[in-house]
């Protein structure tokens, strides 16, 4: 019987992913850095080891057949973990890596921590590993978020669109890809949603389902990365959150992909109905 390790479980898109391989009946292991964190499932195993830690790593991965990979938080450099943490897979015998990756990642993508996961696909391959690669867009779990306490989403993405994506189908397709590799062995996964909007097509949604008027406010470049210094951030952090609607704004994240169902058997969700799963809170 396959075991697939899997990683990011105390996160929402890999606490899902463990749900779903122990609801399928799969043997999996949870490979954690705070094992308080990991969600109880039972008869499931977990263990403890960091992605930059490469002897943790290896010794979590013995006995390994396919390890889903969550990218790991953001930082300045958080490519050096990721590219040890293969190396650990590698020397552990795993024979097939599922990497959580961003749509369109590229070396000159906008998107600046697009680059880096580009650099963990590039290095997974070089190891010669099996891989699949899930390459997500922008969660539109997340669209809430981006609303600021008046109302307005601002950010420089112009008239550009986004095929935002649901967190759920993510799931829905990495659990399908671990439990049946060779059937995706060497593939690379677009995970978009139904239909690319701009956001002023998105802030209509939001406004429509949840009832509070919101709009969005197309800033200028300097706009933008003076109204993030307030926050205190970290440069690097700045430019990843300013380029993210800068990508939007080339074009970079307007693709449909038909993947999530190609995958699934199912459609991929609509903005809409991810708002309105989250206010049902389901």
């Amino acid at each position: 019987m396959t075991t697939i390790a899997v990683t990011g479980s105390t996160g929402r898109v890999g606490g899902g992913v463990a749900h779903r391989l122990a609801a399928a009946g799969a043997r999996q292991r949870l490979v954690v850095r705070d094992p308080s964190r990991a969600p109880a499932i039972p008869g499931t195993e977990v263990v403890t080891a960091d992605y930059g830690d490469t002897d943790a790593a290896r010794a979590a991965l013995d006995g390994i057949d396919v390890v889903f990979m969550v990218s790991g938080s953001e930082s300045v450099d958080r490519v050096a973990p990721h590219l040890a943490f293969v190396d650990a897979a590698a020397d552990a015998g795993v024979g097939h890596v599922v990497y959580l990756s961003f749509y369109g990642a590229s070396p000159s993508c906008t998107f600046t921590l697009g680059r880096h996961h580009w650099q963990t696909e590039q290095h997974v391959r070089s190891r010669g590993l099996a891989f699949t690669f899930l390459r997500d867009n922008i969660y539109a779990d997340f669209l809430p978020f981006m609303v600021g306490p008046d109302g307005v989403i601002r950010g420089p993405a112009g008239r550009g669109r986004v095929a935002l994506v649901a967190q759920d189908d993510i799931g829905d397709v990495a659990a399908a890809v671990l439990l049946s590799p060779e059937n995706h062995r060497d593939r690379t996964y677009d995970l978009t949603g139904p239909e690319a909007l701009d956001l002023d097509q998105v802030a209509a949604v939001v406004t429509e389902v949840t009832g509070r008027t919101v709009t969005y406010h197309p800033e200028t470049l300097e706009e933008a990365y003076t109204s993030r210094a307030s926050y205190g951030a970290p440069d690097w952090q700045v430019e990843a959150w300013v380029t993210t609607y800068t990508a939007i704004a080339v074009g970079e994240l307007a693709g449909v992909s038909d993947d999530v169902a190609r995958v699934t058997g199912h459609p991929a969700t609509p903005l809409r109905d991810v708002l309105r799963r989250q206010r049902s809170g389901g």
